[in-house]
């Protein structure tokens, strides 16, 4: 019996290593400059489906001792926190405490096709854990630095055994944490460094029993009110039926206070990084676009959200761009799908952004956005694993992004990989390496710190969430309560429930749009 299994998993490796060097021979791309895909417009070549996309994977050895990042020469790089497991995100809090937020996914992904086998083992390799045993994860860890010299003095962990966390907000004295399937509340007055008061559930999120894109990232809008999370689809490009995709690919506006949500934009594939705008009020993210239509589709991006737009996924990209894998069509729907607003080039995988505005960062980076770049492992030379800088003027992206924090590919070797990304309590870029198992310090080489901490939520303003005013209507959808219930919103065309007359009936939301309500996994009432 162990015989056969043995010989079931050697053939099982054999066959992934076969089709993994076939990969590797398909259409590389290698002539075209990705270059042409960062910014506003960027160039959309035609789509080259194959059996298998192209694959490169960067094996995860982790850093060893003294290693560490590059940066340019107006910038010093260190660890923050070191033996760290999978950190993904980085928060700081009003008095300059981070949170680092620890996680590894559900693992509830199921088995659709013959190549999700590869897939899956492909990410294995991908992701690693910095080369070492794997510590327990899903916590999360405050870090303190007194007396804002650039080094942490006290580390506490505040919360164990989550599921499958990721982003965290702060207001009136609550910590919110999103893991995959609900936004949890826990009484926390800033300061303490420990949480022992069990949380109320805000609102659930759908968490399974598939959860494809698992990280539900969080932003407290300027005014206080709102809570926005992002939710990302559950495939690539809906191959686990269009029925599991209700209230994914998008972000919800959540009532902080009553837990009452709705989808305030969809057709975002997987979204991360929220963050609203110092400046200007708008809510901004990144996303990760769809998969297996060339190693130069699709440019992954960030964008500003406007409420109720739909950006596409999965009928469409960048637009009116057809994806044809999807059935049955929606043309209704693709002639909805706006482009978002700036290109970062296909498969980097950003999943953190944070606004430079107010930092103690050099002049050239002032006044822009630091994305965390994950990196690619569908394609036949690597993209992303790093940290760009993309400058902005009066609220948009100004100009070419440009590469800050480099280093963490060795050859075909990964030694970290890049994910949330925020300002600490003195004003200094932090690198979550998820990977690599380290928080990474960036700060300006002369030495500038703020004269006092900034948090990552900047309350006291209201919030415009949308650039383009509120004419863009609201997303119809159905509205989830903490105990279960749901309730219709507005439909897509402002018509009414019950109404009597010969009007057509409009036409039915996408699955993107309805946000399904169901308990968390574990709840009770």
């Amino acid at each position: 019996m162990k015989k056969s299994v043995a010989f079931r998993a050697s053939a099982f490796t054999a066959g992934c290593l076969t089709l993994l060097m076939l990969a590797g021979c398909g259409d590389s791309g290698a002539d075209f400059d990705i270059s042409r895909q960062i910014g506003p417009d960027p160039v959309l070549p035609e789509p080259s489906p194959d059996l298998l996309p192209s694959m490169k994977i960067a094996e995860v050895v982790g850093w060893k001792e003294q290693e560490a990042p590059s940066v340019p020469e107006d910038l010093t790089v260190a660890a923050y926190a070191t033996d760290v497991s999978n950190p993904r995100m980085v928060h700081t809090l009003p008095n300059g405490d981070v949170l680092v937020v620890q996680a590894r996914g559900p693992d509830v992904e199921p088995i659709s096709r013959p190549k999700d086998w590869i897939r899956g083992w492909i990410m294995s390799m991908a992701h690693g854990g910095g080369g070492g045993p794997q510590k327990e994860s899903n916590l999360i860890t405050l870090l303190r630095d007194s007396d804002r010299d650039g080094h942490v003095d006290q580390r506490h962990d505040l919360l164990t055994h989550l599921n499958s966390p990721f982003g965290v907000a702060w207001a009136d004295g609550t910590l919110y944490v999103a893991a995959t399937d609900a936004i949890l509340a826990y009484p926390y007055e800033l300061g303490q460094t420990e949480i022992k008061a069990a949380p109320r559930v805000l609102t659930p999120l759908p968490g399974g029993p598939i959860d494809h894109h698992w990280t539900k990232d969080l932003a407290l809008s300027p005014d206080g009110r709102f809570l926005y999370v992002s939710v990302g689809s559950n495939s690539n490009i809906t191959e686990n039926g269009l029925e599991a995709e209700k209230g994914r690919a998008a972000i919800w506006q959540v009532d902080r206070q009553t837990g009452a949500a709705r989808v305030f934009a969809s057709g975002l594939r997987n979204p991360n990084g929220l963050n609203f705008h110092p400046e200007t009020g708008v809510l901004w993210t990144v996303v990760n676009e769809r998969d297996e239509l060339g190693p130069n589709l699709v440019p992954d991006y960030m964008t500003s959200v406007q409420e109720g737009a739909f950006y596409g996924w999965p009928w469409s990209y960048y637009g009116n761009h057809v994806d044809k894998r999807v059935h049955p069509p929606r043309p209704d729907m693709v002639e909805k799908a706006i482009a978002p607003d700036y290109a970062l080039s296909s498969h980097v995988a950003p999943l953190g952004m944070v606004f430079t505005n107010g930092s103690a960062m050099p002049a050239p980076y002032a006044n822009g956005a630091f994305i965390g770049e994950h990196g690619s492992w569908n394609r036949s030379a690597f993209n992303g694993y790093k940290v760009v800088y993309v400058p902005f003027e009066n609220g948009r992206p100004a100009g070419k992004a440009v590469d800050v924090v480099t280093g963490f590919l060795d050859g075909d070797q990964a030694r970290g990989r890049p994910v949330g990304v925020a300002i600490d309590g003195t004003g200094a870029l932090l690198v979550a390496d998820d990977a690599g198992n380290t928080v990474w310090r960036v700060a300006a080489a002369d030495g500038s710190v703020t004269p006092q901490p900034i948090g990552t939520d900047r309350p006291g303003g209201a919030a415009l969430t949308s650039d383009v005013g509120a004419g863009a209507g609201t997303t119809g959808g159905i509205v989830p309560s903490p105990t279960g219930s749901s309730s219709p919103a507005s439909t897509e065309t402002g018509g009414q429930a019950g109404s009597e007359s010969a009007i057509p009936e409009p036409p039915r939301p996408a699955q993107t749009q309805v946000a399904p309500a169901t308990l968390p996994r574990g709840a009770t009432q």
